[in-house]
């Protein structure tokens, strides 16, 4: 469980990610001068606005009459006045340089991450002295630490500095090193060309977010000078660094404040306690933090692969390896687990297009929350990889959006409920980006769905947790007023079925005899993402003994739903017209939604559909970018598809250069195994985690099902800890592709049911145990919390 490398980063992409879930840092390891790039997870553009469009309302009857008339071209250019202005951005707080005093000379030099403890290292040797630094970001004492050592006593000499690509000055507070920075009013998308993207106010009264950090020292042996340029330090045998910050942010609705006295005293606070701290108690009690979520799960994949590949270099190994390192996809399914437990935790905002870490002051997509894919996919592996703890984020950011949406919903639709679109930010935007009009394009700004999306994300909490008063409380209430959105946003069209118009494939066009268009009726994800919430509402309601009539009311309306359609060459049809693509290698596969992550398309219930979502899937190919990679990992696996899967994990485990283009479709992963779009997106690590947990384990069809898509080059091996839906941890070992043993753990009370092996049988420990057939080898029995049941 470790990145490790011979040679300093060059890029940032080289670099090694250290985080808490709040602040954030990417370690160069360099030699003679070291840098680590500092993020805090509240620093963002802009402050709360009106971003509503009041055009909308009048322009959404226009669409939807030439849609109706099949004018789709005049739309999609109609559809402009529905759009509101662009997000705000994901900032960079700034940088600690560490300047040493000892040349650039260095042997025995290697770099490392280690992901069962999270500490970054580096360690070389100059002359007869070896130096060694470790920087880990402690959750528990919510500071970044650098704890540097020497053989030799007196050996280090250093210079530590902070500074910002923001309006900054430094200063010395306490005792302390203060960087104080202000943030800019706004910040363009990196993708959008205009001549003062990035605008400032004056910082005495300017209504953005204000930053504050805070350096700490302490040194064994020599002398240090503290200025405002930074820390000097002179013969010392040992430095400890501790860095700290906040930022003046209040929540989602509120101005940020003017005055920094607050985040100042917060950030100081932090740094003087985990000072306070010894360095052997600061380390310990981040290992044992993290272990305690980090050792959850356990994997080991055997097979006649390459011996020796893990003592290679990582970037040497990534680049050699030709699908025979099934250690590199332990890596792959771990590493993804190590950046949620980094850059997610609770109380925290959940993990952007980049997670918590960003070096541009215009990130590539804003680094906001992308809905139409990307911020679901981050949090794809949460529930199974046994991360549960760290899904709160995105759960409770729902309810941010659930309450700006409501407003969005009645201004821009005129429907109750609530609404989200295509892109949000810290501030919660709910509207349609794309500057009014004035630059954004309809295939990816009109897309009403990104609500109904996150609400899958509600539900399958509850899904694998059965915490019914979280159910009650939390997630039922946001799910029903997305439903209301839905029963409201419907139409019939001339057969009495209900359609969605306007609506889109998120980012895809399609082929019209005036030229390519992108708004149409009822586009495939429309109806898959509506079927999956109006299921997951009335299941709900069920097991809450409530609305029963809102549970008939969604029913009917999902049975009157238009039924998926195989349309040419067998594909699964993309939209309700069986248009021709304008890519068929389209990176986005959203009408595959009812394959992965949904569950309206199985093998059991719909397999005409499954086989053409299967075909739709070929055709798109076994290209994409890192994520859309990611992606088809998960849904391979879901068609039971071993050996594609793990074509799909040896292509996402492609070499990416760090140095080399910006943007591209043929992604990948860089040197420190973050994925490559490319640019960096940090979605397709996270779906490459969930793919790999889905090979092995399934549970989405109402029964639990060991190894459903085992590659033949994983001939054996074994997995500790893996969550499956009705509150299960589950455990197994497999030989010559086939389940040698299982055991099941039960976190709830409940109904289960689980498709056995041939000559296997299932035992328990709970004396009121009793075995159910179902036939197709599912066995159903009633789950006690706490016992423990067997596979043999």
């Amino acid at each position: 469980m470790n990145l490790h490398y011979e040679k300093p980063a060059r890029f940032w992409t080289d670099a090694l990610p250290v985080g808490n879930g709040r602040l954030g840092a990417m370690v160069f390891g360099g030699v003679e001068s070291d840098r680590l790039l500092l993020n805090e997870e509240t620093l963002w553009s802009g402050m709360p606005r009106d971003w509503h469009n009041p055009k909308a309302l009048n322009a959404l009857e226009d669409v939807r009459a030439l849609i109706a008339q099949g004018r789709y071209r005049e739309a999609d250019l109609r559809a402009a006045d529905m759009m509101g202005p662009y997000t705000q951005s994901y900032l960079p707080l700034g940088e600690l340089r560490l300047q040493f005093e000892h040349g650039d000379l260095a042997h025995e030099y290697s770099r490392s991450l280690n992901l069962e403890e999270a500490v970054a290292t580096t360690e070389y040797r100059v002359g007869g002295t070896f130096f060694k630094r470790e920087v880990f970001a402690s959750h528990p004492d919510n500071a970044i630490v650098v704890r540097l050592t020497s053989s030799v006593p007196g050996a280090i000499g250093l210079r530590a500095a902070l500074s910002s690509p923001l309006r900054s000055r430094t200063a010395v507070r306490d005792g302390q090193l203060e960087l104080l920075g202000l943030a800019p009013e706004h910040v363009s998308p990196s993708y959008y060309d205009e001549d003062k993207p990035i605008r400032y106010g004056d910082f005495d009264s300017s209504d953005a977010m204000r930053f504050v950090g805070r350096l700490a020292v302490r040194h064994e042996g020599g002398t240090m000078t503290l200025a405002p340029e930074g820390v000097h330090i002179a013969g010392a045998t040992s430095v400890t660094l501790v860095f700290a910050a906040a930022t003046t942010f209040r929540d989602s609705f509120s101005l940020p404040d003017r005055d920094t006295t607050a985040a100042a005293a917060t950030a100081a606070a932090a740094a003087e306690a985990a000072l306070a701290r010894g360095d052997d108690e600061l380390r310990a009690r981040h290992v044992a933090d993290h272990g305690a979520l980090f050792g959850r799960v356990r994997l080991n994949l055997e097979s006649n692969g390459r011996d020796g590949a893990a003592d290679l270099p990582t970037d040497r190994r990534i680049a050699q390896a030709k699908g025979d390192d099934p250690g590199l996809a332990e890596l792959l399914f771990q590493y993804g687990r190590y950046l949620m437990i980094a850059s997610s935790r609770p109380g925290t905002l959940p993990a952007n297009l980049q997670g918590i870490w960003n070096a541009e002051t215009r990130p590539p997509w804003s680094s906001n929350w992308t809905l139409n894919i990307n911020a679901e996919m981050n949090y794809w592996p949460a529930e199974t990889a046994n991360l549960a703890e760290c899904h709160e984020p995105l759960l409770r950011f729902v309810g941010v959006l659930a309450r700006n949406g409501a407003e969005t919903a009645r201004r821009h639709y005129g429907a109750e409920g609530w609404v989200a679109h295509h892109n949000t930010d810290i501030w919660g935007q709910t509207s349609p980006v794309g500057d009014y009009g004035r630059h954004g394009q309809a295939e990816w700004t009109i897309w009403p769905m990104g609500g109904v999306w996150l609400c899958q994300h509600l539900w399958e909490h509850f899904a694998f947790g059965g915490d019914e008063a979280y159910l009650r409380g939390t997630a039922y209430p946001i799910m029903k007023e997305a439903a209301k959105f839905c029963l409201d946003w419907l139409l019939e069209d001339e057969a009495g079925r209900l359609v969605t118009s306007p609506s889109t494939s998120p980012e895809h066009k399609f082929r019209t005899p005036d030229g390519l268009a992108s708004v149409s009726p009822a586009s495939t994800m429309d109806l898959s993402l509506i079927w999956d919430l109006f299921t997951n509402v009335a299941e709900a309601s069920e097991i809450l003994g409530e609305d029963e009539a809102f549970r008939e009311t969604v029913l009917r309306h999902r049975d009157r739903l238009l039924p998926l359609q195989v349309g040419g060459r067998g594909r699964l049809q993309e939209w309700s017209v069986d248009f021709e693509d304008e890519d068929e290698h389209h990176r986005h596969v959203s009408h595959l939604f009812g394959v992965y992550p949904g569950r309206q398309l199985t093998e059991r219930d719909t397999p005409e559909l499954v086989a053409a979502a299967r075909r739709s899937l070929d055709i798109r190919g076994d290209d994409g970018t890192g994520w859309s990679l990611g992606w088809k990992i998960a849904l391979w696996a879901r068609l039971k598809e071993g050996n594609r899967a793990l074509a799909l994990v040896d292509c996402m485990l492609r070499l990416v250069d760090g140095g080399g283009s910006m943007y591209g479709e043929r992604g990948g992963v860089y040197a420190n195994l973050l994925c490559a779009h490319p640019p960096f997106q940090i979605d397709g690590n996270f779906a490459a985690t969930a793919g790999i947990a889905e090979m092995l384990l399934q549970s989405h069809q109402g029964y639990i099902e060991f190894l459903p898509a085992l590659p033949e080059a994983w001939t054996a091996g074994d997995v500790s800890g893996l969550r499956a839906r009705g509150g299960f941890e589950v455990s197994f070992a497999w030989a010559d592709g086939r389940l040698k043993s299982a055991e099941l753990h039960a976190g709830a009370e409940g109904d289960c049911a689980i498709r056995l092996p041939e000559s296997m049988a299932l035992s328990s420990d709970d004396e009121a145990f009793r075995t159910v057939s179902a036939g197709d080898g599912i066995v159903r029995f009633a789950a006690r919390k706490g016992a423990r049941y067997r596979i043999q």
